[in-house]
């Protein structure tokens, strides 16, 4: 998809797979960053629940609540003109019931502006998927790493069960998801279940015979410390940059090079 155009629609994003054109999805939790990938020309930016851990510090995605995810989509579907905003059904929203998961994700959609959702699940989640497709809630499944299954998985590893993740894909796909995320599963398998699945697949950590990719935006942009699994590439050194800026400008500060005559009024 071209920068030029209006929105991005889930019938376009659904399209681009016949049509043989790879997505771009990037995370972005706050106007100033949507803008600025929206100006970059992806194809969605995706409010994830992985702010729990980029933006809030935490060690999982489990604490995010509904109302947070309120707040960041909000401000991220007020900042992106052209690309798809979906937002993260965060841990507890969606489990309870398909009448629970239309409920809040209904309200999202009114409260945020953002296109659709995402929620973690296949098989498990099927009959939610199929009450949200229903309510002409457009719904992104995710499956394969779990990272709102932490806790049952063991930790944040490849996963490598392929009958269980078919099945996982077909089911989301069957139940109305209108594209999948792959995360954390080997190669062939994710060329399979793109391969097989008539809906796109979005992979993190899955290889690059996906119908797209999806990063971080903080982890691609280099802003993260430490963190360097196998699939992430670093566009940029950011934290680097900004570290060598801040730096700068407390020095000026304290030995009061700053503000000088240009940057102040008379």
């Amino acid at each position: 998809m071209s920068k030029a155009g209006g929105p991005v629609t889930v019938p376009q994003f659904m399209a681009a797979k016949s049509q043989g054109r790879k997505l771009a999805v990037v995370t972005a939790y706050d106007w100033l960053w949507a803008g600025i990938c929206d100006a970059a020309g992806v194809d969605a930016i995706l409010v994830g629940d992985s702010l729990g851990m980029v933006v809030q510090g935490r060690d999982t995605t489990l604490p995010v609540t509904l109302r947070q995810m309120h707040y960041h989509a909000e401000m991220v579907a007020r900042g992106a003109e052209r690309a798809l905003v979906i937002a993260d059904l965060p841990f507890l929203s969606y489990h309870v019931s398909p009448r629970q998961a239309v409920r809040n994700a209904g309200r999202l959609l009114k409260s945020t502006g953002v296109s659709a959702v995402k929620l973690e699940g296949g098989v498990t989640q099927a009959e939610t998927i199929r009450a949200l497709a229903a309510a002409d809630i457009p719904v992104m499944a995710h499956v394969g790493l779990r990272p709102q299954a932490v806790r049952h998985l063991g930790g944040m590893k490849l996963q490598r069960q392929e009958a269980a993740l078919l099945a996982d894909a077909h089911a989301a796909q069957d139940a109305g998801a209108f594209a999948l995320v792959l995360e954390l599963i080997p190669r062939s398998l994710a060329a399979r279940i793109t391969q097989e699945l008539a809906i796109p697949t979005i992979g993190i950590g899955a290889g690059p015979d996906c119908d797209g990719q999806v990063l971080v935006g903080p982890d691609l942009l280099g802003l993260n410390a430490g963190f360097y699994p196998k699939f992430l590439k670093r566009y940029a050194d950011l934290r680097t940059q900004a570290i060598a800026a801040i730096s700068r400008y407390a020095d000026e500060v304290r030995s009061g090079q700053f503000p000088d005559a240009e940057h102040s009024y008379e």
